[in-house]
């Protein structure tokens, strides 16, 4: 691992598509690391501490609640229980936090960056603490942390999980390692493990939509039952694919379950399952032929 510690105000210039880009302040450089896999900085921003990889942001301080809601609390809805959840990525932590704080006894995470994972919990405001990472690290409680290629992980676990999560940095046309994460092939890999697997599935603005259009291709190739979750405060949207019993009304039956829940949500309620559950519309009825 290569880097620097505390620096200077800098920008990171966010390609969000071709000839559109957003530009991050970043007041105060807390550190700037070159890990085996990944350019990692995390620094201070106006909208909180920050954490980028590559260039593209993954979490702030200000909006990590609404994205790793987003992505879990429909999952728990849906899943028939929540006892033994996979997590693979995310390496902030919060998400492994949230299944536990909903009644998990046992969350694997799996993350293959272990310097990340580890300048996470030192850095961040939200997520592992240094000391909860240890005992995760050490499998002392209901998390236990696993350095490993995800796809190795799955592809050899012979246990059943509740609940998969797949939260990885959105699949770009730049080859890297975790784009096959995103493959069919991991998508049935984890649906023989899993009751519901949910992952980030891509950004539904017209303009940002590539990878949202594949994983929905996938999902619906690979699931009898997809539900649709975008965020109605944050520009992600999420895929939730069922592996066990189909609903005929899943935005009902989690609309049911959201009350008995033992984790309380702070940006999702009822209203929320009705209107963030419907998909674009040309996802919905592929009337564009970009999505055929």
């Amino acid at each position: 691992m290569n880097g620097t510690g505390p620096g200077a105000a800098r920008a990171i210039v966010e390609e969000l598509a071709p000839g559109l880009s957003r530009h991050w302040q970043v007041d105060e450089v807390i550190c700037d690391v070159r890990t085996e896999f990944q350019e990692l900085v995390i620094g201070r921003t106006a909208q909180g501490v920050a954490l980028f990889s590559g260039g593209e942001r993954q979490s702030t301080e200000f909006s990590q609640l609404v994205y790793h809601e987003a992505l879990l609390v429909p999952a728990m809805l849906l899943a028939d229980k929540i006892e033994r959840v996979l997590v693979i990525g995310s390496g902030e932590g919060v998400v492994s936090q949230l299944a536990v704080a909903a009644g998990a006894t046992h969350v694997d995470h799996v993350d293959i960056d272990r310097d990340a994972v580890r300048l996470c919990a030192e850095h961040l405001p939200y997520g592992y603490t240094v000391s909860e990472l240890h005992r995760a690290e050490s499998g002392l409680g209901p998390i236990t942390v696993h350095y490993r290629d995800g796809w190795e992980f799955v592809e050899r676990s012979t246990q059943a999980y509740d609940i998969v999560v797949v939260d990885l940095p959105d699949e770009g046309g730049v080859p890297a390692q975790h784009n096959r994460l995103y493959d069919a092939d991991f998508l049935r890999m984890c649906r023989a493990i899993g009751g519901v697997v949910v992952s980030q599935a891509g950004c539904p603005t017209l303009w940002r939509n590539d990878s949202l259009r594949r994983s929905w291709r996938r999902f619906h190739e690979t699931f009898c039952a997809v539900v649709y979750f975008g965020s109605d405060e944050h520009e992600w949207a999420f895929l939730c694919g069922m592996s066990g019993p189909v609903y005929q009304d899943p935005v009902a039956l989690m609309a049911k379950r959201l009350p008995g829940l033992a984790y309380r949500p702070r940006t999702i309620d009822a209203g929320s399952l009705v209107g963030c559950t419907v998909a674009p519309k040309a996802l919905r009825t592929f009337s564009n032929p970009k999505f055929r």
